[in-house]
């Protein structure tokens, strides 16, 4: 899965047409959960349920779950984590889909529907009752503040955290009793926005197993993070087996294999029907392409290069569902490095580096249409137009005008200097329009949409060097940093997007992604501008708030906008039913089960 998903919210009714309107443009989505709880089915009907079984999905490649521990911190940061720490811890609030948008009033909520008051300066939540931790005890305020405290008190390690944001903007947290807690807040926020984009991480933690003494906050952290990092204990370590989610661990490998089983406790409404799930990571696209076409796992995908294959596998007893998401992918630059920061920190050359990008053929050879062009920083159905199409040209007279010149097929800086017709500041005469691009491995479309990126660099007289390694490396890698930091001199350039850069929470807004010291602001990009139309989404109900804030995003070029392909072209068993593909790359297991026919068995 991409790095960063998002998930959970939940406000009064105006939220779910705010959130609709959202979503205008998008894709359409498969299999809506309706509000009662019960599955909609997508593809082959009939058939009598049974219980038990085991199911295997398989991750995309390099997609290695690597962190448990439900506060994520720099390096960990990818969507597949985040989805099995839902199973085991999940949030107060989860989306789910509705129509062609998300509903956040989802039956397995931990939480009634918040509430705001006093001028929407106060929330109120209040949890619901029967939901327990796996050891008996009942999940409670206590729990959810457990996790505030972590948060508050250790928010430089929390990847959340954007300054001036939770948990800065709570000034008090009230237990009002055992279900009921109140966020007195340090202004008025737009409840759509607070609950979509805050109200979503509050996550209750185990308070008895986790912390029975009462030990200072900082140092709690510190000692949960130890055991977090110890990826070959997860399966064993005490800490770990006290769950409230509907999954409990059986296993989790070093090389990323989890097992998961129902946890008997559990006391939401969604109970499992499988005896077991495994979610099986492969190290190549072509590697899983082949177990599954040798039927060895129930939950799979093809890559898009296939996709007139598909029929082979319908024949086989499967369905092509393709798993859309909300989300856009980009190249992340890194304007700290000592030598590329100069030269990236120039929104003339970021402008023309973007034309040199042809993202509708590359959607359409590379990624066989499976992936659209992304205009700016929201998902493209929010974006009117593309503000920097392919066009070589214009990049070439944007580059002369600003003083690089061809030597010997490539541009050199010949005009340094600040002035309006120079290279800009801190980039020296001669210097080569030069560039290294650490690139996400594993996925034949990523290989070649590089590739394609570095041939049109090319011919432009610009030289860019990949380098590929695994998702996870990037990942760990490509982390924001002061320019005086060695770390700020291992990238340049970086891609993890093979399914998506960013998916989004409920409202598209850039607080943690394109704010000035935002924790998933990757290539220290700060704009006062965009950070004043970042705060008007958040504070203001006004639908032109977030249109405002994308255009001028879009026409700063903060990342190279590239294809936003769907998360996977999911292929699924004929007999595994109540799969629901959230946008928002949050699973649902307890849903899935086997169906016989006719008597028969699997």
């Amino acid at each position: 899965m991409g790095p960063r998903s998002t998930r959970r919210r939940g406000p009064v009714h105006t939220l779910l047409g705010a959130v609709t309107a959202l979503l205008l443009g998008m894709a359409t989505l498969t299999a809506c959960g309706p509000a009662d709880g019960a599955v909609t089915e997508v593809g082959p009907t009939g058939g009598t349920r049974v219980e038990g079984g085991t199911a295997t999905m398989a991750l995309p490649p390099a997609a290695t779950p690597n962190w448990i521990f439900p506060i994520g911190t720099a390096g960990y940061l990818a969507s597949y984590n985040n989805a099995v720490q839902g199973l085991l811890y999940p949030p107060l609030y989860t989306p789910g889909k509705k129509g062609a948008g998300l509903t956040m009033d989802s039956p397995r909520n931990l939480a009634e529907q918040p509430r705001y008051g006093d001028g929407n300066t106060t929330v109120t939540v209040t949890l619901k009752k029967g939901y327990r931790w796996s050891d008996g005890t009942p999940v409670t305020s206590r729990d959810v503040r457990f996790w505030y405290d972590l948060i508050k008190h250790d928010k430089e390690e929390w990847a959340g955290w954007s300054p001036g944001l939770l948990p800065d903007n709570v000034k008090t947290f009230e237990t009002l009793d055992d279900h009921t807690f109140r966020l007195r807040l340090d202004r008025a926020y737009n409840p759509v926005w607070f609950t979509g984009n805050q109200l979503k991480d509050f996550t209750p933690l185990p308070k008895h197993a986790w912390d029975p003494h009462d030990e200072a906050p900082k140092k709690v952290f510190a000692r949960l993070l130890r055991h977090a990092k110890r990826l070959s204990e997860f399966a064993t370590d005490p800490l770990w087996k006290t769950v409230s989610g509907p999954w409990r661990i059986e296993k989790w490998t070093t090389s990323g294999q989890v097992s998961l089983v129902p946890n008997k406790q559990y006391g939401g409404p969604d109970t499992p029907h499988l005896d077991r799930v495994v979610l099986k990571p492969f190290t190549t696209a072509d590697s899983e392409f082949n177990v599954l076409r040798a039927g060895g796992v129930d939950y799979g995908y093809i890559p898009p290069s296939v996709m007139e294959r598909s029929a082979r596998f319908k024949e086989l007893g499967y369905r092509i569902d393709p798993w859309e998401g909300w989300a856009i992918t980009y190249i992340v630059l890194n304007l700290n490095h000592p030598t590329a920061g100069p030269l990236l920190r120039q929104t003339y050359l970021r402008r023309a580096l973007q034309h040199l990008i042809d993202q509708k053929a590359i959607s359409d050879v590379v990624w066989h249409g499976s992936a659209t062009p992304t205009r700016g920083p929201v998902p493209a159905g929010q974006m009117d137009r593309d503000p920097f199409p392919y066009d070589p040209k214009k990049a070439a007279a944007l580059l002369a005008a600003h003083g690089w010149q061809r030597t010997d097929g490539r541009l050199r800086c010949a005009r340094p200097g600040t002035g309006p017709d120079r290279c800009g500041k801190d980039i020296p005469g001669g210097q080569p329009l030069r560039l290294e691009l650490l690139s996400q491995s594993g996925s034949t479309e990523t290989s070649n949409t590089m590739q394609e990126v570095k041939s049109a660099m090319d011919k432009a007289g610009i030289t860019l060097d990949i380098r590929q390694q695994p998702l996870n490396t990037v990942l760990g890698t490509t982390v924001p940093c002061e320019r005086t930091e060695p770390v700020c001199s291992a990238w340049q350039l970086g891609f993890f997007g093979t399914q998506g850069s960013w998916y989004f929470p409920t409202v598209a807004s850039g607080e943690t992604l394109f704010a000035t010291g935002a924790p998933s602001n990757m290539g220290n990009w700060s704009d006062p501008e965009a950070d004043r139309l970042i705060k008007a989404t958040e504070y203001s109900d006004d639908p032109t708030a977030l249109r405002d804030y994308a255009r001028y995003t879009a026409g700063q070029v903060p990342v190279l906008w590239t294809p936003n392909p769907a998360y996977q072209i999911s292929v699924i068993r004929n007999d595994l039913r109540g799969i629901d593909q959230n946008p928002t790359l949050s699973l649902a297991p307890q849903d899935w089960y086997f169906v016989k026919k006719d008597g028969a068995g699997r």
